[in-house]
């Protein structure tokens, strides 16, 4: 890898802060896949699980704004977890126009299973706990930064 932090146009693939950023996010996707697999979970499925064992039921409109994804993306992954029996979605009642979503009972079993999931990048990667937070804090720094350039230019 080449450092040129001083040359920051610099057209070259490793100097690219997004490329970086990339194959980071395609590296720990693949570490987390075979503890995935174990679950019957892919990424994206695992991250939908994240928010409803948080929160609980929800709108598919919180949990795409949770998920920083748009209808379109999360609406075909909540009918593969709803095929699996793993979540159940209904409109509701107060709002016909609303579709909730919360786990089934096979969803709440898959928690418990997926305990282990966090763990499985630090074990995969040797990244201790602190590194780890760190990190993760800077990302969402960078995200947050992104985010609001966007923001500007609308």
């Amino acid at each position: 890898m080449t450092n040129h932090d001083e040359d920051a146009g610099s057209l070259l693939l490793d100097d690219q802060l997004c490329f970086a950023l990339y194959a980071a996010q395609r590296a720990v996707t693949a570490a987390y896949r075979p503890v995935l697999d174990e679950l019957g979970l892919t990424y994206p499925q695992y991250l939908v699980l994240l928010v409803l064992w948080e929160r609980g039921e929800t709108t598919v409109k919180e949990l795409a704004e949770a998920l920083r994804l748009d209808y379109g993306t999360v609406s075909p992954l909540l009918k593969r977890l709803e095929s699996a029996g793993v979540v159940r979605r209904e409109r509701a009642a107060h709002d016909e126009r609303s579709v909730l979503v919360a786990c089934t009972g096979r969803g709440e079993e898959l928690r418990e299973r997926a305990a282990r999931v966090p763990g499985a990048l630090l074990t995969a990667t040797g990244l201790a706990t602190a590194e780890a937070v760190r990190l993760r804090e800077e990302l969402w720094q960078l995200a947050e930064r992104a985010h609001e350039a966007v923001e500007r230019l609308h």
